[in-house]
Formats: structure tokens, sequence, C-alpha cells
């Protein structure tokens, strides 16, 4: 089964504690996602993955009445903003939650876990240009 793993974090909390980082600590952050992302892909659970720029560049895009709203910013007010993505290929939730619990973001962040509908392709095919 194909999951979405949304990666939350508050950004402002993590760019405070990005700031008071010792070089060692980072270090260490980077390990610890290394290592995490060895695992998946040796599993062979992960089929993409990337994080995504601060909230600060999203654009919101909306049809009402036939009208074109778009607006910069997030679609919600919320305290975390999804900072990144994986997909991933689990055999049951059991297991999705194994992997998600493991991802580094989770021991300060938060992880969503959404199952794709209908066991859809999760990577659609890329048409030519």
């Amino acid at each position: 089964m194909k999951y979405m793993m949304l990666i939350c974090v508050d950004e402002v909390g993590r760019r405070r504690q990005v700031e008071r980082r010792s070089r060692e600590e980072a270090a260490e952050t980077m390990r610890r996602m290394g290592a995490w992302l060895s695992s998946v892909d040796g599993r062979r659970v992960r089929l993409h993955g990337g994080e995504l720029q601060p909230v600060s560049s999203a654009t919101t895009v909306r049809q009402r009445d036939g009208q074109l709203l778009v607006t910069d910013g997030p679609f919600a007010e919320t305290k975390e903003q999804i900072a990144g993505y994986d997909v991933i290929d689990c055999a049951n939730l059991d297991e999705a939650i194994e992997v998600a619990s493991r991802h580094p973001v989770a021991q300060w962040g938060s992880i969503e876990l959404r199952p794709f509908v209908d066991d859809q392709p999760a990577l659609p095919m890329r048409r030519g240009r």
C-alpha cells in the first residue's frame, strides 16, 4: 500500500533551533537523516521524497464562481507547515507507522501518513512537454 508521508514542522521554532545548533549537532542531524534514508531506501519502501521551500514561497490557487484566485502563502494558517514529503510503499499501516516513527523529524515535528486512494500510482507517468 502506498502512503504519502507529510513531514510537518514549526518553521519559526525550527529556524531558532537551527541557529542555536553547534556544528556537531548539525552533523549529527545530517547523519541521522542519512541513516534513515539508507534504511528505507535499502528496504525499498521509499519511492520518492524531497524537501520543500519555506511556506513563505507558497502560492495558493483556487477557482470560485468562475474566478481564479491566486494568493501568496499557504492554504491554511497553522503553526506547523509541510516541510517535505516522502512516498512510501509498505505492506500495511503498521509498517508505514514504523517507517515514519524512525524519521528524524518525528522527534520534534510530526509526520502525517495518508494512504493513496484505491492503490493509485503514487508517481504519475510524465508526459512530454
